[in-house]
């Protein structure tokens, strides 16, 4: 349980979020000898083990009590390189053989202290009943710059290397920081700039962003310490000007995903290149206008209506201009992949019927042996998991800049659940795959049954809403082909109508050619359509 886990347990058991953190402990769960909190309404929760007990409020749940006032002197910490005239203005106040760090309230009279001693145990008397800041009671409700330490000895330290500006700290560390901040949100957002300087750990980084989120958007700028845990570190290692650097090269908090514009000066200038390949036929060419690495692109049509024989007649299109293929066809096995290959690129319809080994080897010399070709050795279903992996090495490890996957519903068969759900995800990781390594990612996708009495085997046109499954393959693919085919007219079942659904590169759709298969070569023979872009239906 975490932080705010436990916290939530606590509201839930007590009805209330305001208890107040009183003092530091041993724990009884772990053994820590100072990692177990308590709290103003019974509650202990341990930071190191996150052991909670809710407790009952009681009376003795505080520490006797002495009244609030100032106790001890300040001294010059010389260990810790803070001067006499910081701890006077800060309230560090050496008492014997401990240090009584002192809070004030909004009125500026001493309402707590932070009490630590010289075996790094700690606790709180008194109530910080209005949440102030430690050091808060030292500087204006506004202004430029506000700097936030984790505790309060950085705060002090931050004063001793940059004085003149604010610095103050939270008082319960970095998990109740979120909550300690809520509290004081006014003061926060009347300062220009509010730098959260907190510790150089996982905690103090977590901190660090879960409050950057509390302030509007630029606010909030975070100081990092590359040598040192945090600034009182720094300051007794003699480094003052590593704490100056962090505070003025604090970076500007943005969430993930968001980018200032005017940092993109190289991205934007940069000119577009070129397609990185053509295709192979003219009527497409004209359409996308190439084949660019970084894309995702869809080819879908009805059953048996020739996807794998169009991507085979790509692969080796591609690869004879010396392109790194890698090619995943899920449902058949190496020897029907690179016999198919073998045939597009040759003419010779090398996987039907019986040819010598002699003529198996010249067609293998001529092709496989001169390429950079690499096959998946995973006839029918797979994990997914498996699969992104496997197309991750074939990009990352045998840099292979074009990858074909044949197809989508193989790649699920062996999945429980949802298709929806399951396609929406394989489609985000696929995508994001494409992203992260460079790559073009030829995926064969199928469709689902048309709503008429002509179905896609025999040549009904394909819209985008066909796409089975999940919107998501239409929505994150770059590219959607679409081949439409009659396989039960003999005039016509050859024939296949090339439409492009999706062009995110020009926007141009419709009707891209018409390529006839000869079976006897495994060849696409191109002629030349009249476009019919209909946005009505091609959107659909």
């Amino acid at each position: 349980m975490d932080f705010l886990g436990a916290y939530t347990m606590q509201s839930q058991l007590t009805g209330s979020d305001e208890s107040t953190f009183l003092y530091h402990t041993s724990c009884p769960s772990c053994g820590s000898s100072d990692g177990n909190s308590v709290y103003s309404d019974g509650h202990t929760y341990c930071f190191v083990c996150n052991h909670f007990d809710s407790g009952q409020p009681s009376d003795d749940c505080e520490r006797p009590q002495k009244p609030i006032m100032l106790q001890g002197t300040p001294t010059k910490l010389r260990k810790r390189g803070l001067s006499e005239e910081t701890c006077r203005k800060y309230r560090i106040h050496k008492d014997g053989d401990t240090l009584r760090m002192h809070y004030f309230d909004k009125n500026g009279q001493v309402c707590a202290a932070k009490v630590k001693t010289k075996d790094k145990g700690f606790w709180m008397e008194g109530s910080n009943a209005d949440h102030q800041l430690f050091g808060q009671n030292l500087f204006p409700d506004k202004g430029t710059r506000l700097t936030i330490y984790e505790g309060e000895l950085d705060a002090a330290s931050g004063w001793e290397a940059q004085p003149k500006w604010p610095h103050v700290s939270i008082p319960n560390g970095a998990k109740a920081a979120k909550k300690s901040l809520q509290r004081v949100l006014d003061l926060l957002q009347s300062y220009d700039e509010v730098v959260l300087f907190f510790d150089n750990d996982e905690a103090g980084r977590q901190a660090a962003q879960e409050c950057a989120e509390l302030l509007p958007p630029g606010k909030a700028k975070i100081a990092r310490l590359e040598k040192y845990k945090d600034a009182s570190d720094a300051l007794q290692a003699g480094d003052s000007e590593a704490i100056r650097r962090a505070i003025w090269d604090a970076k500007t908090y943005r969430p993930d995903g968001i980018v200032d514009a005017k940092t993109l000066l190289e991205l934007i200038t940069t000119p577009t290149p070129p397609a990185d390949h053509d295709y192979p036929f003219q009527g497409l060419q004209l359409k996308l206008h190439g084949i660019r690495y970084g894309e995702l692109v869809t080819i879908t049509a009805g059953s048996g209506t020739g996807k794998s024989s169009f991507c085979r007649s790509l692969a080796s299109h591609l690869l004879h201009r010396g392109e790194r293929v890698g090619y995943l066809a899920l449902e058949e096995s190496n020897r029907r992949t690179a016999l198919g290959l073998m045939s597009a690129s040759l003419g010779r319809s090398y996987h039907l019927g019986e040819y010598e080994r002699t003529e198996l080897e010249y067609a293998y010399n001529s092709t496989i042996a001169n390429w950079n070709l690499f096959l998946f050795d995973g006839f029918g279903s797979y994990d997914p998991d498996t699969i992104y992996s496997r197309i991750e090495y074939l990009a990352c490890g045998l840099e292979c800049r074009v990858i074909f996957l044949d197809h989508l519903s193989i790649l699920l068969s062996g999945l429980d659940g949802d298709e929806r759900r399951m396609i929406d995800v394989t489609m985000t990781k696929l995508r994001s795959l494409v992203e992260r390594t460079g790559i073009v990612l030829f995926l064969v996708s199928h469709l689902r049954r048309t709503q008429s009495d002509q179905n896609h085997e025999e040549g009904a046109r394909i819209t985008l809403g066909q796409l089975r499954g999940s919107a998501a393959i239409a929505q994150l693919s770059d590219t959607v082909i679409a081949l439409e085919r009659d396989q039960q007219d003999p005039s016509k079942r050859n024939s296949t109508t090339v439409r492009v659904l999706k062009n995110r590169h020009s926007g141009e759709v419709g009707v891209a050619n018409e390529l006839i298969y000869h079976l006897d070569t495994c060849t696409f023979e191109e002629h030349e359509v009249t476009p019919d872009f209909d946005p009505t239906t091609d959107f659909g």
